[in-house]
């Protein structure tokens, strides 16, 4: 590419053109009703919360507390599914962040999201620390979970 076709990439790019010419083709699968429900965008996306928990500061909880303070983290877990709050969760593999888990929280701001994690028994413990991103995802996300309860064995 040379710097005339450069330029005029970048031109177009920056007025929307390039991106209008682009986005002109309509999905022959759109379903406007499905769409709504899931408060998509015109792109099938839209805002929710990523959030990432981590090891906390906490360190003086017996083995008898950790346990009881997790199976309080599971039980809200489900709670904030059976809200619609959550649509995503699981933990992470070891790493060297202490990264624990995730959580993309159906609400558009970090204020909701940081109300929902506060009921979390493990991070009101400080077992668990959590960092709070705004994340720009696909709207049937939510789809998931219906789709889940179809093929987990064995349920928590």
């Amino acid at each position: 590419m040379n710097i005339k076709q450069l330029f005029f990439v970048l031109i177009c790019c920056t007025t929307g053109f390039y991106t209008d010419v682009l986005a002109q083709k309509t999905n022959e699968n759109y379903d406007e009703k499905l769409a709504k429900e899931l408060h998509a965008d015109e792109y099938g996306m839209k805002t929710y919360v990523l959030a990432i928990l981590k090891t906390g500061t906490e360190k003086g909880f017996s083995k008898t507390k950790q346990d009881s303070v997790f199976a309080g983290h599971m039980i809200n877990i489900g709670k904030l599914v059976e809200k619609g709050k959550l649509v995503v969760a699981g933990p992470m593999g070891k790493n060297d962040k202490n990264y624990r888990g995730i959580f993309i929280l159906d609400v558009p701001t970090i204020a909701e999201a940081e109300q929902l994690v506060g009921t979390d028994p493990a991070v009101k413990s400080r077992l668990l620390d959590v960092e709070l991103f705004i994340w720009y995802g696909s709207a049937a996300l939510k789809e998931t979970l219906k789709i889940h309860s179809k093929i987990e064995k064995h349920s928590h």
